[in-house]
């Protein structure tokens, strides 16, 4: 039999070893999911900044269709002036560009619905501005939710300008 004298000092390097082993093991996973972290930080940052050019695109647009068609003369036809109608072609572009960048199908449902309420005033078939307004507040809440995922909106905050 060994004694603890010859035995002790085998045992004891054999610990450092392994214990060595564990720390860098463990060394190794705080450093891979501190870079998992910070890569879907740089990734979640690309989706906002993308996100947000399509959707400044989008509501320039839209609001240059709602103000044409909503300060149109109409000599009582409902068809689209054709300056109309290349702004309703680039808000549906648009639209398919937010379709494409979003992450959440609310944010996608949402910029379809006022896309097609534009549509509609556009033709002539709403003539009341606050139509538009509940697909343009539910339009910027998904917006907000896509870009911030888990956040809420302050409350008191108006969706749209007054």
């Amino acid at each position: 039999m060994a004694s603890w004298g010859t035995l002790g000092p085998a045992l004891l390097s054999l610990a450092g070893v392994a214990l060595g082993a564990g720390g860098s093991l463990f060394g190794q996973y705080l450093v891979s999911r501190a870079s998992t972290r910070q890569l879907e930080v740089q990734e979640s940052a690309a989706h906002r900044a993308q996100l947000k050019d399509a959707v400044l695109k989008f509501v320039s647009i839209a609001l240059q269709v709602e103000k044409a068609a909503l300060t149109r003369s109409d000599g009582g036809g409902s068809a689209v002036a054709p300056a109309l109608g290349q702004l309703l072609d680039g808000l549906w572009l648009a639209q398919a560009e937010i379709d494409l960048a979003a992450r959440s199908e609310p944010l996608r449902g949402a910029t379809y619905r006022y896309a097609f309420r534009l549509a509609e005033a556009a033709r002539g078939e709403i003539t009341d501005a606050s139509a538009l307004r509940g697909p343009q507040v539910q339009f910027m809440d998904a917006v907000y939710g896509d870009m911030w995922p888990g956040l809420r909106r302050a409350e008191g905050q108006p969706s749209t300008p007054q």
